[in-house]
């Protein structure tokens, strides 16, 4: 069933006029700009804007930053299960490194928002791959010491590198002008691809360093993890100019964040933006992380799993940009249908595959286009969800309620996460894809009653 796509092109409405995906204003707008005193303001009185004075320069300094991020980030994953199971001596224990730096992720969401709307995005975001960087350290003095709490601690710290490169597709939106804001946050979505194919590729380099440096093997990796988030945070540092700190004189009073949120589910468009990022996430994550688990007990190679995992990144990033570019011409609204169709054919595909025959049959092959076909659909709700959430100007409000979502996203993913390995058990992998299927499902039922109503003149402050 395909969503809603009504009306318009979000930003590119007519002035003075409110399109059903142009999101509330949840509070008051705060004074300090999230990347430059100079960052471009709403249009006042229907005026057109024009880029902010270097903001193509910030944009290429957050696609480096997330460029030099994804490798870390594909580097420490790549080999995380395999250290964890070293360390803790079961292999029950090899899926605990990624539910921590997912739990880190969301726990760290919403304290470097708090930390940009309050000295802006070069601050917020530095310090959470600086975070990263000390989880990497962290990993690298647990695998020496043998000691698997300390892993699991220095995998939340991990988890902080992934969330700045979440809240960096804020940071370029709102450093675009309204009719280019969705494919803006897509080019800084895309530069992950760069990183997240040749992270994996640095795994038995980073081992060999390793080894040589007195690390062990499965450890090596995170050597890499560890300079590359040194280097995002200092070129996010040196690249950006620094922002005017606020103060107690020109600081507004801070809404509540259980106000700024209420506020945000009780408007339409933006309560389908928020239920788009955290449900793609949720389904995303519970399928992708039983994938390998299914196919290993059906016998494939961990090659083959590999090459499936691989496709599944690829079709995660590099559509980005069409997405983008789709959400700026034909709505937000019109890249959440697109991605409902691509995660119904995903969950299909992979309730029907032939794996559980072996690799014969081209079974591989099968998984392969659901997976890609399941990150495409991952990529239509990120960018079309968060699209609805960052259109207007800087907001402090809309910053928090930025940190809250992808706080939201990571932890539902850790939980269902969670509960796909008990499903997997119990139904096999059929199972897992229709649970996927119900939380679209419940994605589909929000898109249905997220209609604007006629006159409404959005603003959450409206009763």
């Amino acid at each position: 069933m395909p969503l809603p796509v009504g009306g318009g092109r979000g930003v590119s409405e007519r002035p003075g006029t409110t399109s059903q995906d142009e999101p509330p204003v949840v509070g008051e707008p705060g004074v300090v700009a999230p990347l430059d005193e100079t960052a471009a303001a709403p249009p006042a009185g229907g005026q057109p804007v024009t880029d902010p004075p270097g903001g193509g320069r910030r944009v290429a300094v957050l696609v480096a930053a997330q460029l030099l991020s994804g490798v870390g980030v594909a580097s420490g994953v790549a080999v995380g299960g395999v250290l964890a199971e070293q360390l803790a001596g079961t292999a029950s224990a090899a899926g605990t490194a990624q539910t921590a730096s997912i739990v880190g992720a969301g726990l760290v969401a919403i304290p470097l928002s708090e930390l940009a709307s309050r000295h802006g995005r070069r601050i917020g975001l530095g310090v959470g791959f600086g975070l990263g960087a000390l989880g990497a350290l962290a990993v690298l003095v647990s695998a020496v010491l043998g000691w698997f709490v300390l892993m699991l601690l220095g995998m939340l710290l991990f988890g902080s590198a992934t969330a700045a490169g979440l809240q960096s597709r804020y940071a370029a939106a709102e450093l675009a002008r309204p009719g280019r804001r969705a494919q803006t946050m897509s080019l800084v979505i895309w530069s992950t691809t760069v990183g997240s194919v040749i992270g994996p590729n640095l795994s038995q380099v980073g081992s060999d360093l390793g080894v040589g440096l007195g690390v062990p093997a499965p450890a090596g990796p995170y050597l890499f993890s560890l300079v590359v988030f040194a280097a995002s945070a200092l070129v996010l540092v040196v690249g950006i100019p620094p922002t005017r700190t606020r103060t107690s004189a020109d600081a507004a009073p801070r809404t509540p964040a259980r106000v700024v949120v209420g506020a945000a589910l009780r408007h339409p468009a933006t309560r389908l933006g928020i239920v788009a990022v955290v449900a793609g996430h949720a389904m995303m994550v519970s399928v992708m992380v039983m994938t390998p688990v299914h196919m290993t007990h059906h016998g494939m190679s961990l090659n083959l799993v590999g090459l499936v995992i691989s496709v599944h990144i690829l079709g995660m990033y590099a559509a980005s940009p069409l997405f983008g570019w789709l959400a700026d011409r034909a709505g937000a609204r019109t890249v959440l249908a697109v991605g409902v169709v691509l995660f119904v054919l995903a969950f299909l595909g992979g309730a029907f595959s032939p794996a559980g025959h072996g690799a014969e049959g081209g079974g591989h092959w099968w998984l392969a286009v659901a997976l890609g076909l399941l990150g495409l659909g991952w990529s239509a709700c990120l960018i079309g969800g968060s699209a609805l959430m960052a259109q207007g100007g800087p907001d402090e409000a809309r910053m928090r309620l930025q940190g809250t979502v992808d706080s939201a996203m990571n932890l539902v993913a850790a939980a269902m996460a969670a509960l796909s390995g008990p499903v997997l058990a119990v139904g096999g992998y059929p199972s897992v894809n229709l649970l996927g299927a119900a939380v679209l499902a419940g994605l589909v039922a929000v898109a249905l009653t997220s209609r604007e109503r006629p006159g409404r003149t959005g603003g959450v402050g409206a009763a």
